[in-house]
């Protein structure tokens, strides 16, 4: 067989008509290669289209307010203790044996009641020889006078010397001498006999007895004599406390202004407001170098006899007359490390820090001493909205006092006020 047999016809035509069949392996390239692209597609398409423009954040609305514009009185806050405007150690004042008790420990006494009674029998009697005494040295005195009398007569008729004469005389000063002494013992003794009776020499609260009756008890100062009891005054009553130099100095220009005494009020430990007031009566004459604090005291009335010598109490004490002073919340102060702001919203909108100086709270409200005008707007509320140099928008509020609102405890302040009246 020849190796170069020509192709037919036939069998050109046939194998152009026959579809043409890919090789196996480009059919799996495409089924792999076809959804990579797709994805890859898509995301490019997702990276590189435009992303749209950010919103602008709404502008943040706060409440302003101009500050209260108050009068108030400030106030300086001590702790001291009650003191008995007078006591008295009741002790007697001749001896004896005590016969009679004649009040209830712990009752209220008035001037000149009868408390203790000492035996009287030996002061009677002592009494009784003194009038004799008296009356016998009475007796001379008038004999010196009728002696004198009848040489005074008989002196015309040469029948008496001068030196009988001025015997005489002298007869008579020593009788008007010795009834003299002799009245004074009646007087000593008729004491002794009233010095029997014990009787309160103040009025006030009575302390227990000390001595019972049947005891004999001795006369004399201090503590050579029987204490029988003691007596406090309370009303009035004193609050000793001691105080800083500033006081000392705000007393001193108080009275050169001729004033008469600072107003103090004055609270117990469980008490929630100031109920007793006074007046601030003295200050010590001079300052302890040690603790660089003065002594004062004020005058309480106590007409109830309520207060008792050493109870504790809180007393607040006036720094002078009332003055006009601006108020915003408390909650609206913030802190900048040391400093103390309040932030301020401008006619444009835009927020403004100012430091202010403070004082006291009242009723829930803090005073500034400066660093805002009283037609300024303060933020009270949103003050974590309002960022300093930042537009806000502004809705009207009204500061007005919380009633008994707690003051907020303060290391940095010292003292309280109270809105003038």
């Amino acid at each position: 067989m020849n190796m170069l047999s020509p192709i037919r016809a036939e069998e050109t035509a046939n194998a152009a008509l026959a579809p043409t069949q890919p090789p196996r392996r480009w059919r799996r390239s495409l089924q792999i290669g076809l959804p990579l692209a797709l994805v890859v597609g898509a995301g490019w398409g997702l990276t590189h289209r435009e992303a749209p423009a950010n919103a602008a954040p709404p502008i943040p609305v706060v409440t302003v307010a101009a500050p209260l514009v108050r009068d108030i009185n400030e106030w300086d806050d001590y702790v001291g203790r009650f003191e008995a405007v007078n006591s008295v150690e009741v002790r007697p004042r001749v001896s004896g044996q005590l016969v009679g008790v004649h009040f209830t420990d712990g009752q209220i006494v008035r001037k000149g009641q009868l408390l203790f009674t000492i035996d009287q029998r030996p002061f009677a009697a002592a009494l009784a020889e003194a009038r004799a005494d008296a009356a016998s040295a009475r007796s001379d005195l008038a004999l010196a006078q009728t002696n004198l009398a009848r040489a005074n007569r008989l002196v015309a008729d040469d029948a008496v010397s001068q030196s009988d004469l001025d015997q005489l005389n002298a007869k008579l000063r020593a009788a008007s001498a010795a009834l003299a002494a002799a009245d004074a013992r009646v007087r000593s003794r008729a004491l002794d006999m009233e010095f029997t009776q014990v009787r309160a020499p103040i009025s006030g609260r009575i302390s227990d007895r000390r001595v019972d009756a049947g005891n004999l008890v001795a006369a004399g100062e201090g503590s050579a004599g029987s204490l029988l009891t003691t007596i406090n005054a309370l009303d009035p009553i004193y609050f000793s406390f001691n105080g800083s130099e500033g006081l000392f100095l705000k007393a001193k220009r108080a009275q050169e202004e001729g004033a008469k005494g600072s107003d103090v009020q004055v609270k117990l430990q469980d008490e929630a407001s100031y109920s007793r007031t006074g007046k601030l009566d003295f200050t010590d004459n001079g300052i302890d170098p040690r603790s660089g604090t003065i002594r004062g005291r004020a005058v309480i009335a106590n007409p109830d006899l309520f207060l008792s010598p050493g109870m504790f109490g809180n007393m607040r004490l006036s720094s002078g007359a009332k003055e006009r002073a601006l108020l915003v919340p408390d909650s609206a102060v913030q802190t900048d490390q040391a400093r103390k702001t309040l932030l301020v919203v401008g006619k444009d909108g835009q927020v403004a820090v100012r430091e202010v100086q403070l004082g006291p709270v009242v009723d829930g409200l803090r005073v500034v001493r400066g660093g805002v005008a009283p037609t300024d707007r303060i933020v009270i509320t949103g003050t974590q909205l309002a960022q300093p140099g930042s537009k806000v928008q502004t809705r009207a509020g009204k500061i007005t006092p919380v009633v008994e609102a707690a003051t907020p405890p303060s290391t940095a302040l010292v003292g309280e006020a109270t809105f003038a009246r």
